[in-house]
C-alpha cells in the first residue's frame, strides 16, 4: 500500500508537533542521564532482558518468557531501589524554585567571598593541609549538614583555615558553604560507588565525589598527602587544579545566582508581601 506522504504531513496539526519537540527533549535529556550515571551498565543489562522477553515471544518459547515477564515485573521496583539517589536529584531539581529564591548574593560580596575560598584553599595546598569543602547550590543539602556541627558564620579565609586545622577536631569532616555562609562543618558525607576511580583515591576524595552524585553541589578537594585541588562536579572529579581555576569557576557559579532587574523586582514585592509584620500592621 502506497503511503500518501502529502496527506500525512496535512494531518499533523500544531499540537502534534509539540508533542513531538517535548517527547524528543525528554528522550534525549533521558539518553544523557543515563550516559552520565551509574544507570548506563545498568540499562545494558535491562535491555538484553527486554530483548530476550520479545524474542523468546516470537519463538515461543512459553516457560522462558513467563520468567523473563515476571522478572521485568520484579525489576521495574528494583529499579527504583537502585536508582534512588538519581531519581531523589531528579525530583528535587525539578521542584527547585529559583523565583521566589530571597537568599540571592548582592553583586558586591561576590568577589570576597570567592576571594576567601579560593585563598584558602590555596592555602591548603601550600602546606598540604586536607580539606573538603562543599558548596551548595539549588539542591539544599540539609541531611548531611545536620549529621555535622552548624556554624551559621560568615564565611572567611580564616574560620576555614581554623576548621580545617589538624588540631580542631572537626578537620575530618567536611564543611558546607551556604550562599555566604558557612553554614555547617564536620560533616560525614555520602562515599561514592564508583568502582572505576583510581586507586590513588582516600576517602576524602571518593565523599567528595559522592556527594557531587546526589547533589549539585561544587565540591573542593585538597589532598593532605601531596597538597592537590580536585573539584567534583555531578560525580565527576577534575584534578590538578590552581587557584585559578577555582576562582573562575566559582565566580561563575556565584554570577549567574544574581537575578535579572525583572525578576529582582518580583522578588522585592513578593518579600514586601510576606515580610514578617505586615499581618499585625495590617490589624491595627
Amino acid at each position: 500500500m502506497d503511503l500518501n506522504f502529502g496527506a500525512i504531513l496535512a494531518s499533523i496539526g500544531f499540537s502534534d508537533v509539540v508533542d513531538i519537540v517535548i517527547m524528543s527533549f525528554v528522550i534525549y535529556k533521558l539518553m544523557g542521564f543515563i550516559r552520565d550515571s551509574r544507570a548506563a551498565q545498568l540499562s545494558k543489562g535491562l535491555l538484553f532482558i527486554i530483548g530476550a522477553f520479545f524474542l523468546s515471544d516470537a519463538a515461543h518459547l512459553y516457560t522462558f518468557n513467563w520468567v523473563l515477564a515476571r522478572l521485568m515485573n520484579i525489576g521495574l521496583i528494583a529499579l527504583v531501589v537502585v536508582f534512588q539517589p538519581e531519581l531523589r536529584r531528579g525530583l528535587e531539581y525539578l521542584g527547585k524554585n529559583k523565583l521566589l529564591n530571597r537568599s540571592s548574593i548582592d553583586r558586591e560580596s561576590i568577589n570576597d567571598i570567592v576571594e576567601q575560598i579560593s585563598a584558602a584553599v590555596g592555602y591548603f595546598a601550600s602546606i598540604k593541609e586536607g580539606a573538603l569543602i562543599v558548596i551548595e547550590r539549588d539542591i539544599a543539602v540539609n541531611d548531611i549538614a545536620e549529621n555535622g556541627t552548624i556554624i551559621d558564620a560568615k564565611l572567611s579565609q580564616e574560620l576555614l583555615e581554623n576548621l580545617f586545622y589538624v588540631g580542631s577536631p572537626l578537620h575530618d569532616g567536611a564543611v558546607i558553604i551556604r550562599r555566604d555562609r558557612i553554614y555547617s562543618a564536620g560533616c560525614v558525607l555520602p562515599l561514592t560507588e564508583n568502582t572505576n576511580l583510581s586507586k590513588d583515591l582516600g576517602t576524602r576524595h571518593r565523599a567528595g565525589i559522592g556527594i557531587s552524585e546526589v547533589t549539585d553541589a561544587i565540591v573542593l578537594i585538597v589532598s593532605e598527602e601531596t597538597g592537590i585541588i580536585s573539584m567534583a562536579q555531578e560525580g565527576k572529579l577534575s584534578r590538578f587544579l590552581d587557584v585559578r581555576t577555582v576562582e573562575k569557576t566559582l565566580l561563575n557559579y556565584y554570577i549567574t545566582k544574581l537575578p535579572s532587574e525583572n525578576e529582582y523586582s518580583l522578588r522585592k514585592f513578593i518579600s514586601n508581601i510576606w515580610r514578617p509584620g505586615n499581618d499585625e500592621k495590617q490589624d491595627d
